[in-house]
């Protein structure tokens, strides 16, 4: 952090939209040292509006070089669309600055390791914003399955996660890159790659577009992943359909069910079902500020000067998938990839328990398609 600054880490925000003003800010006003310093928005009525309520300097995204080398902030949140997230997290690395990215981290691993390497250059902290890693619930899951092996020799996962997207929403005319997969589908995605302990070796996906929808994208995905050991994931992810989110995978010894598993609210704890021998066993979690608690985490690895675990890297890897399922719904063909295994994952040692946080209503977000209408 920096020298200039003994108080309370200052946020500056990147990219004010439904995360940023729902979730984001609301979870770091439940943070003791943490604050917001500073907004950065192409839009001039969150600029006077937001910038009025929470009594922060706002800038235009023109402005934000000057921000940057302000002295007036220690770290930044950026919450832009995908595209944008290297044009904005790469600088302030570069500025000695601390990066909390947003996933998908971005649209290609190229520009992934860019922001990797703007942070080992610096040694500002860089962290992907996996809020589920720091949530006690899906931790406890990933840490039975690895771990203490309550489910034997993890086979086989299979999701669905889905929602009923505005078509004006920005996720709705940005291309693939705005569209299901690198947005959702990397809740599954991530969620396989930590339960199995492992990096998936081949691709292939199928994409349909839902008659009468007006997306520029495939708005329905099915993807299946090959993984070391014949293990093998799918997981179907939707802009055009009723709300769903589910888990399950078997083991050579049992299988877990997981519904909630991917979402986030006041109200949402993350549970699961244990099944073995035929006998079940429910795991019920209360509701923690995952916006919240994630910045907490990243916050603690300023001050104690570590690395957070949802790297660069981590985010690195799920864009190399996302980019493999591009190639195969391009294609039609599975695409390969080349082994790799990661040496950090999720612990309970990252867990943060922070009480939830009220969120604004869609109706009271400033300047702002809601994504569900």
């Amino acid at each position: 952090m920096s020298e200039k600054n003994n108080g309370p880490v200052r946020f500056a925000v990147v990219g004010v939209g439904q995360i940023s003003q729902q979730a984001f800010i609301p979870g770091l006003s439940r943070i003791d040292d943490a604050e917001l310093a500073a907004l950065v928005t192409s839009s001039a009525e969150k600029a006077e509006e937001l910038g009025q309520e929470f009594g922060v300097a706002t800038y235009s995204y023109e402005e934000y070089p000057a921000l940057l080398s302000s002295g007036d902030i220690d770290a930044v949140y950026v919450a832009t669309p995908v595209f944008r997230h290297r044009e904005f997290a790469e600088p302030a690395l570069k500025a000695g600055l601390h990066v909390l990215l947003e996933k998908p981290m971005e649209v290609s691993v190229e520009d992934c390791q860019a922001i990797i390497d703007a942070a080992n250059t610096s040694g500002a902290t860089l962290m992907v914003a996996y809020r589920l890693h720091q949530e006690p619930g899906t931790v406890d899951m990933i840490e039975k399955v690895r771990d203490q092996k309550v489910i034997g020799n993890p086979r086989y996962f299979s999701s669905v996660f889905s929602q009923d997207i505005t078509e004006e929403n920005h996720r709705g005319h940005s291309g693939y890159w705005g569209g299901p997969i690198p947005d959702m589908g990397t809740y599954p995605l991530n969620e396989v790659r930590n339960l199995f302990d492992a990096e998936p070796i081949a691709v292939h996906a199928v994409g349909v577009r839902t008659p009468g929808r007006e997306f520029n994208f495939d708005d329905t995905v099915a993807v299946t992943l090959r993984f070391p050991e014949d293990r093998v994931a799918q997981f179907t992810i939707s802009y055009a359909s009723e709300s769903a989110e589910r888990f399950t995978i078997a083991g050579t010894e049992g299988e877990i069910t997981a519904e909630p598993c991917f979402g986030f609210g006041e109200g949402v704890g993350i549970s699961y079902t244990l099944t073995k021998d035929g006998n079940s066993e429910s795991f019920a979690h209360d509701p923690v500020e995952q916006f919240g608690g994630q910045t907490q985490y990243f916050v603690d690895c300023i001050r104690n000067g570590e690395q957070p675990e949802p790297s660069g890297e981590e985010g690195l890897l799920d864009t190399r998938v996302h980019e493999a399922v591009l190639r195969s719904l391009e294609t039609g063909e599975t695409v390969t990839l080349e082994p790799y295994e990661r040496e950090r994952r999720p612990t309970s040692a990252q867990v943060r328990r922070v009480s939830p946080a009220d969120e604004p209503e869609d109706d009271e977000l400033v300047d702002q398609v809601p994504q569900n209408g």
